[in-house]
């Protein structure tokens, strides 16, 4: 408590300075936090209680804080085990400030939905005048550019890449234009959301302009990508990354269960199963080949798939047992994918393609703020046994 009132003394002697309050603020959340920590850890900063202590300390991470006195920049504790997050920190204020500017500018330009309109009696925001909508979109908008451009340092030896559709107007007519994502897990084993893009198709051209976007602000040391079955995609790795590609083992699945009749699909979908219950690469492939020569005389069309995709469905084999689980789909991004559709379900049709970055931005941003709060998603010793070895021969793809 001394020392608490020494540094609160200290502050006030700073006399009619400009930044005393928003300092006096600083000071009074941080130690909010450091006692809310003290009482999780059962020990203070730096206390030896064996056998007492909960839980470890393990450092900071800095954020800054709006306020109405200013920004306020924060070192948020962490904890080795479990997570921690300040409850006066709002951590989805900017995603609902977005998903508000994006209804209003909707409104605004007449172009909203009856859902939206609802939205907007219901919100208080039939008066709203262009110049109100104009100032929050670019509030908003400086956010999320800055986070979508930031720099990508380190090695990325994971990184997952996924596509949601959403509905756009563009010269006067309603368009369907494909939102990517791409999420990577760093040398740390720590995740973040790396870039998004929005294009009007997932060709060649797309993929491979969105890649080399992630290389000019830093991606390197990409070993694995995970993703749809998009040849586009594949092609695009394999020119710009020179990473290998992993189909997503739930997409294939469906692909090959829909070429069987619906009395059939759980004969099949166990006998395909007993291959992804091998332990090594060289077992699982060779499982592959006997399933699909016993799948060839009554399922054809399922072999013929099968015979395509042997390679790219078992890439994740070569990389350690235990990442395989979370590599060989795209399954960690249904979540993130679950809260984008919903929100942008709500808005309906997009005014134009900068409502669209700004929302999805700002979704992305604020669910990598919660990623870095989180446990490690790979482990530091796991990720160790990569290295240089683990990158397997990559197909030929035409240019």
């Amino acid at each position: 408590m001394t020392d608490m009132s020494m540094s609160l003394a200290e502050l006030i002697e700073k006399g009619s300075d400009n930044d005393l309050l928003r300092d006096m603020i600083q000071f009074v959340c941080q130690r909010m936090m450091d006692l809310d920590v003290e009482g999780r850890c059962n020990a203070a900063l730096g206390e030896r209680k064996p056998g007492e202590r909960l839980v470890q300390r393990n450092g900071y991470r800095d954020r800054e804080w709006d306020t109405r006195a200013g920004t306020i920049p924060l070192r948020i504790p962490k904890l080795r085990q479990g997570s921690y997050f300040p409850g006066f920190l709002e951590p989805r204020r900017t995603a609902e400030k977005a998903l508000a500017a994006v209804i209003q500018e909707a409104y605004v330009q007449g172009v909203s939905t009856r859902n939206v309109d609802a939205l907007v009696k219901a919100m208080g925001m039939g008066g709203i005048s262009k110049s109100e909508v104009s100032r929050l979109c670019e509030e908003i908008d400086e956010k999320v550019n800055a986070f979508r451009e930031r720099p990508i340092e380190g090695d990325w030896p994971y990184l997952w890449i996924d596509a949601t559709y959403v509905k756009v107007r563009e010269a006067g007519r309603i368009v369907s234009v494909a939102v990517i994502i791409a999420v990577g897990v760093n040398s740390d084993g720590r995740r973040e959301v790396l870039g998004m893009g929005v294009g009007a198709s997932e060709a060649e051209p797309f993929w491979t302009a969105f890649l080399r976007s992630l290389m000019r602000r830093g991606l390197r040391g990409v070993k694995l990508v995970i993703s749809d079955a998009h040849e586009g995609l594949k092609a695009a790795c394999a020119k710009v990354l020179k990473s290998t590609w992993q189909r997503c083992r739930v997409h294939f699945m469906r692909n090959v269960l829909a070429t069987v009749s619906k009395g059939q699909r759980r004969v099949v979908s166990a006998m395909i199963g007993t291959i992804f219950a091998q332990d090594g690469e060289q077992a699982a492939h060779a499982q592959w080949r006997v399933v699909t020569e016993q799948l060839r005389p009554r399922f054809p069309k399922a072999a013929e798939l099968m015979d395509r995709a042997e390679h790219d469905v078992l890439a994740h084999m070569t990389f350690p047992r235990e990442h395989r689980a979370k590599l060989h789909s795209t399954n960690p991004l249904e979540r993130l994918n679950g809260e984008i559709k919903r929100r942008t379900e709500v808005v309906g049709i997009f005014p134009n393609e900068a409502a669209i970055y700004r929302l999805v931005g700002a979704l992305l941003l604020e669910q990598t703020d919660e990623w870095t709060i989180q446990r490690r998603y790979l482990t530091l010793e796991t990720l160790a046994t990569i290295g240089d070895t683990s990158t397997v021969n990559l197909p030929a793809v035409a240019s």
